[in-house]
């Protein structure tokens, strides 16, 4: 694609990014064929190719609108374009690029821009969420239906933390509205690999990964929360900690791209280099250590009982676009025991997407009754995942359990009481 940049971005960090990812865009159109806001709405500017030209003409210096706002806000930066394109256009970056430049030039109104406020003051901060959530838990049963379904009910899962007692040791994200909701999941993961002779450590002063706050718009912000966590993950980086592990695929996305982010911050580029390269999905870990997972496996009793239920596994758009994982848990989940029932269009976002479920609501129902659909189509007695973001939001529009699939593994490696 041909570009002439305005002359006030051309030679920035941030025009001549842009500059690179348009021009490996040839405009072919195969991204229209996976993108889930043009398969709903038909319209060419809610679709990656459209969004792209919106943004050239921006970074070219023309007249930035409301409506060109809109239809990159109607984006869910799902990837799934990424995954088509012959061309390997990095859209899910120049998507953020363009935002900012619109953002920065386009006043949203006083209700849209306090709703984002509020949204990055309690989401991204455990210690506003956690007893806002509460408080809305207690309620719950007053609430009217719709409302009700917003808030997720108590967790009751298994909380339970190994000691630490293996030399090879792992770190995990906590994060900031998981330990929350499901602090469940990193505990199940802390007892899975400490089965195979890995102890997971939590960094205290390490929290929100910053992909809320950065898909926001307030990326400035969003940078001060990686640097807290790199300072918080660094000195167990240096007593040799072997990866950082992700159980959100969500947060796995955003800080594999610390060290492309931090690049140009001279007193941080190459710790964020160095995070990245440790950052691991837990999919891989598990992956990874697999054989001695099979030894484990092999003389748990859950398996010599012969059942083998039938998963839907929903692939959260963070692993299969955003990370390029595919394949990993669902071979897990079999070697485990489980029967997989097919899933139609797979790709599918399924509209979490971080606060788009909140922003973009009409969009996101609609894709979560596409998604919830195809889910049950295979009769499946439960539903897994492998982000926090798309077990709340698909938990709302099914009546099946949805859980973690780190939480069906730990089951099968525990003795039958």
């Amino acid at each position: 694609m041909k570009t002439n940049l305005a002359e006030a971005i051309r030679n920035t960090p941030q025009g001549q990014e842009a500059n690179a990812i348009l021009r490996a865009c040839v405009h072919c159109g195969f991204c229209t064929a996976t993108c889930p806001t043009y398969q709903l709405l038909g319209d060419e500017l809610d679709s990656p190719r459209g969004r792209i030209y919106l943004i050239k003409e921006v970074l070219e210096g023309n007249e930035v609108s409301a409506k060109t706002q809109l239809h990159l806000d109607r984006c869910l930066t799902c990837r799934s374009c990424e995954s088509t394109c012959p061309s390997g256009v990095r859209y899910g970056r120049l998507v953020d690029i363009g935002r900012d430049i619109v953002d920065k030039q386009v006043n949203r109104s006083v209700v849209e821009s306090a709703k984002r406020s509020l949204l990055n003051a309690v989401i991204a901060n455990q210690s506003v969420f956690k007893p806002l959530l509460r408080i809305g838990q207690t309620v719950r049963p007053l609430l009217p239906p719709a409302l009700r379904g917003k808030v997720p009910a108590s967790s009751k899962g298994n909380a339970t933390w190994p000691d630490e007692r293996h030399d090879r040791k792992m770190l995990v994200l906590d994060g900031c509205v998981q330990p929350v909701l499901a602090p469940e999941i990193n505990a199940a993961a802390a007892r899975v690999l400490d089965h195979i002779g890995i102890s997971l450590l939590k960094a205290p002063a390490a929290g929100c990964c910053g992909a809320v706050t950065f898909h926001l718009n307030k990326q400035q912000d969003a940078l001060d929360y990686m640097r807290r966590n790199i300072d918080a993950w660094w000195p167990l980086v240096e007593d040799g900690a072997e990866a950082i592990v992700m159980t959100a695929s969500g947060c796995a996305t955003m800080v594999r791209d610390y060290g492309h982010l931090l690049v140009n911050d001279a007193a941080y580029a190459a710790k964020a280099e160095r995070v990245t390269e440790l950052t691991r999905d837990l999919s891989e870990i598990i992956s990874t250590e697999s054989g001695r997972l099979q030894q484990k496996l092999a003389a748990s009793p859950s398996l010599e009982q012969g059942e083998k239920p039938r998963i839907a596994f929903h692939s959260p758009c963070s692993l299969q676009h955003g990370q390029q994982i595919r394949g990993k848990v669902e071979a897990v989940l079999r070697a485990c025991g489980y029967e997989l029932s097919a899933v139609p269009e797979p790709h599918l976002c399924c509209g979490s997407a971080g606060t788009y479920s909140i922003l973009q609501e009409t969009l996101s129902q609609r894709l979560l009754k596409n998604k919830v659909a195809a889910l049950e189509s295979g009769q499946p007695v439960a539903i897994a995942t492998a982000n926090i973001g798309c077990l709340t939001h698909i938990r709302s529009g099914t009546q099946l359990p949805v859980r973690h699939w780190i939480e069906l593994l730990d089951e099968r490696l525990q003795p039958i009481s």
